[in-house]
């Protein structure tokens, strides 16, 4: 605590000298008399606080129950904690009063604890501030009565110690508010860490199914439900948020944050699809013509493939738009349950990996062809070789217009037309070039097992060649 009072200090010129101007001689401090008597007033009445604690006590823990309903539930659960530690503060308190420089030391430990402590337990620091006023307030009526009870003429000498006894007070606010924020700064760092070992757990598929229960109860979200996996990563950080937001917009979500990936695991709602998350769709079907399917021509061998003959799910990923920015967002398919979030993952990454670079939304539930490529690189670069294999041949300019060409005609859904449009020649250019691609290659694109195994090789060269 503070000294109670402050000196006060009296200067005197010599008599018959002049005040010379300058510096003025160091004071020497005079503590008048007024002063003197105030803490007397104030020992005594402190004293006879001290010797009557207990009952101060059982009056500031009745006063916290009937002012402080977050007091008052900290009082029901452990009434003999509470009472000890208000007790405890109120000694160090009213000593402090008697012997400030004695008792500093102790009394800022004290009330240093009591905030950490109170913190630990959750009560809310407003809630622990007001204790320590509603305190102050009943030691400063204690002294008023005890010193009118004995010397009401005395009590005007309380006055020149008000202030540095709420002074007492607001220092001990600032002590208990410091430990309780620094606690609680350290409380949720814990907590942070907690959660962020166990998402990553799941996430690694590393978690033991005993733990689940605790997992499921930290991270908010259910044992058993179906689930999908968002990977995002994203040069800008407005533009990962957006996509965060958007992939979690109306579900329950935790976002564990990596250094290069950021992984959602979010709780489908009931009545979602396979795989679906808020915003995942821009990226997958947006790719291609939909609804714009025309029934192809007759004249010759490619176009005669029927429709159904096209596979609709090995859009090279190239043909994605971007969306949110930068982002690169990729969603695993659906899982059951909190320990097959591991494998969600892995997809989720293979989504990922799949998408374009200049960023996009790959679901993989509507690329899974291509996933199985993406998934095994090696037999992913063996199908190249074996179908694009022949083209390497010719010159590298003409095997890029063969190829292109091949995945128009692929992403128009076998419209030799509407691939005429996209690469600005005539739908018989078209044509031309895909008997040339069969020409060269021996490969029929009438024949479904060929076409498939065509898409897939070209999914699997430009996800190589990116």
């Amino acid at each position: 605590m503070h000294q109670a009072l402050r000196s006060r200090t009296v200067f005197r010129p010599a008599a018959g000298v002049p005040a010379a101007p300058g510096p003025r001689p160091h004071p020497q401090p005079v503590r008048s008399l007024i002063d003197a008597d105030a803490l007397r007033v104030l020992h005594r009445a402190a004293r006879v606080l001290l010797a009557d604690l207990p009952d101060l006590t059982d009056r500031l823990v009745a006063a916290l129950q009937d002012q402080e309903p977050a007091y008052r539930a900290a009082v029901t659960s452990d009434p003999v904690a509470i009472w000890q530690e208000v007790h405890r503060s109120l000694r160090h308190s009213v000593s402090s009063l008697i012997d400030p420089r004695g008792s500093r030391d102790a009394a800022r430990r004290c009330s240093w604890k009591i905030g950490a402590t109170r913190a630990e337990h959750g009560l809310p620091l407003d809630a622990v501030l007001h204790a320590f006023r509603l305190g102050g307030s009943l030691v400063w009526q204690g002294l008023i009565e005890e010193t009118c009870r004995t010397a009401p003429e005395d009590v005007r000498l309380l006055v020149h110690i008000a202030t540095d006894v709420w002074n007492f007070v607001d220092e001990h606010c600032t002590l208990v508010a410091d430990a309780y924020r620094q606690v609680e700064r350290q409380l949720a760092w814990r907590r942070e860490n907690r959660l962020r070992v166990l998402a990553g757990g799941l996430l690694d598929g590393a978690s033991r199914i005993a733990d689940l229960p605790d997992t499921a109860h930290a991270l908010d979200l259910p044992e058993e439900g179906r689930y999908v996996v968002v990977a995002v990563t994203a040069g800008c950080p407005s533009d990962g948020a957006q996509a965060r937001a958007a992939h979690g917009r109306g579900r329950r979500v935790y976002w564990h944050t990596g250094a290069e990936v950021d992984y959602g695991i979010v709780l489908l709602n009931e009545g979602d699809s396979e795989g679906e998350s808020e915003g995942a769709g821009a990226g997958g079907a947006g790719g291609r013509d939909a609804g714009l399917r025309q029934a192809p021509s007759t004249a010759v061998s490619p176009a005669a493939v029927p429709p159904a003959a096209v596979p609709p799910t090995v859009v090279p990923p190239t043909a994605v738009p971007p969306v949110f920015g930068g982002a690169r967002t990729g969603v695993s398919t659906a899982v059951s349950g909190l320990a097959a979030v591991g494998d969600a993952r892995r997809l989720a990454d293979i989504a990922l990996g799949m998408c374009p670079l200049t960023g996009g939304t790959i679901r993989l539930t509507e690329h899974l062809p291509a996933a199985l490529v993406v998934s095994t690189p090696d037999l992913g670069a063996a199908l190249v070789e074996r179908v694009l294999g022949p083209l390497s041949g010719l010159e590298p300019a003409d095997e890029a217009v063969l190829l292109d060409t091949l995945a128009a005609w692929l992403a128009c859904d076998g419209s030799a037309q509407r691939a005429g449009e996209r690469l600005y020649c005539h739908r018989n250019t078209v044509l031309n070039r895909l008997r040339r691609y069969e020409q060269l290659t021996g490969r029929s694109l009438s024949r479904p097992t060929d076409l498939v195994e065509i898409s897939l090789a070209l999914t699997a060269r430009g996800l190589r060649t990116r």
